[in-house]
């Protein structure tokens, strides 16, 4: 089954507010590797200009892929996850990521094609804080294997 090309431009409703913690930005810091100070001590990320801890750029990644369960979820849309792909990912932001955030994602299907039999799904995922400030979109690209 293909996805539905009537799709493109349709947004979901915004998620439920996920609250940032310092402890899981720390987890995926240490997970990922990434030393910086300012990703696991408050003080370092206050000398900096921030309120608390700042998260790595990928951290979004967390929050979006459970927003994206709108789509996957969706079976008008007809996404099989068991043949997805995923195809590349893009972040801009409009300021970092902190402890104690409280972010709402809006997910927009931005894209459906199809070549040599597999289908390509790009979404756009508008992060902001629940009191509505942009903090970073984030751009997905899922390839949705053909059978056969």
């Amino acid at each position: 089954m293909s996805l539905d090309p009537s799709f493109v431009g349709r947004s979901y409703p915004p998620t439920i507010p996920y609250r940032v913690g310092r402890e899981k930005i720390r987890e995926f810091a240490t997970a990922i590797g990434a030393t910086d100070p300012a990703y696991h001590d408050p003080e370092a990320a206050r000398a900096l200009g921030h309120g608390d801890v700042v998260a790595p750029p990928t951290f979004p990644v967390l929050i979006t892929m459970a927003a994206s369960q709108q789509l996957i979820d969706d079976p008008a849309l007809g996404i099989d996850y068991s043949r997805v792909v995923h195809g590349d990912q893009r972040f801009a932001y409009a300021r970092p990521v902190v402890a104690g955030d409280e972010l709402v994602c809006v997910n927009t299907v931005e894209n459906i094609t199809s070549r040599g039999g597999h289908d390509f799904l790009t979404t756009r995922t508008d992060v902001s804080t629940a009191a509505g400030e942009p903090v970073v979109t984030v751009w997905s690209k899922l390839v949705v294997r053909g059978e056969g």
